[in-house]
């Protein structure tokens, strides 16, 4: 059983929902990167989302196209990350971590070095933003190989036969994306989602994951309420871009900082 397996069925055998944040890694710094991810366990996130950067995020709004610039200001780069994660690991044997990025940084590697490196550093998911499931073949019959989870996303323009391809190839969870556009646009609509989720629920026996526009406590509650997991992305950004890249942050500072994390956390626990 993979670890994100493993999170979701203990999440779910306690009523609970997974609460997933993601951050650029390098963004300000590496360093701060990694202490970032503890400190996000700490507040409570059952799974870690870490996006690589490429210097073409096109389905990022501003938010996440000033941290990519950020960390690669920083020089980071895809192998960067996979070191990043392989020092996690080194505390923290537990706590699932997905890359979150697009394909020409893993086509640059080269498919199968990406999936043996990534499984070695203990990466447990993959999900390529720009990699459509109908050209995904190659990629994914190697990362299957390495035992890695491909994760998909729904949009809500998906229709259901195309949809329902995606669940049939993805593995780890389905993540959903609540609105039209980029991440960090406002103009959510919680009864559109409620549909959409729900007749996706209908046919997909993974666990769904709902992200873009969850920005509070307020929305992560109500998005909660209509999925296994949320995913916040822009939110904890904004915070992480308050940050010097040249400071030395303790872990203990972190967490403070982004408080608003540990404010999810509790508000899907009294759901």
């Amino acid at each position: 059983m993979s670890r994100i397996e493993n999170c979701f069925k203990q999440l779910k055998s306690q009523d609970k929902k997974a609460f997933i944040p993601y951050l650029t890694a390098g963004d300000p710094n590496l360093n701060t990167s990694l202490n970032l991810m503890h400190a996000l366990v700490k507040a409570g996130a059952d799974i870690i989302e870490l996006g690589f950067p490429f210097s073409d995020p096109s389905s990022d709004g501003p938010v996440i196209q000033w941290a990519v610039e950020r960390s690669l200001a920083q020089h980071t780069t895809l192998k960067d990350v996979l070191t990043l994660v392989k020092d996690f690991r080194k505390e923290d044997q537990n706590t699932p971590v997905v890359l979150m990025g697009y394909l020409n940084p893993i086509e640059c590697m080269g498919y199968q070095r990406f999936a043996e490196d990534a499984e070695e550093a203990g990466v447990d998911g993959v999900l390529v933003v720009d990699m459509p499931p109908e050209e995904s073949q190659e990629l994914l019959q190697v990362i299957h190989r390495s035992k890695l989870d491909c994760i998909f996303l729904v949009a809500p323009t998906t229709n259901e036969s195309r949809a329902k391809q995606i669940c049939e190839l993805s593995s780890g969870y389905v993540y959903y994306v609540s609105l039209k556009g980029v991440t960090g646009a406002s103009h959510l609509d919680i009864d559109s989602v409620r549909i959409n989720a729900n007749r996706l629920k209908s046919y997909c026996e993974l666990p769904i994951g709902i992200g873009f526009g969850i920005k509070d406590a307020e929305t992560a509650t109500k998005l909660g309420e209509l999925a296994d997991a949320i995913v916040v992305g822009s939110a904890l950004v904004n915070l992480i871009a308050e940050l010097e890249d040249k400071h030395e942050y303790s872990r203990e500072e972190l967490f403070e900082h982004i408080s608003l994390m540990a404010d999810m956390r509790t508000a899907l626990d009294d759901n």
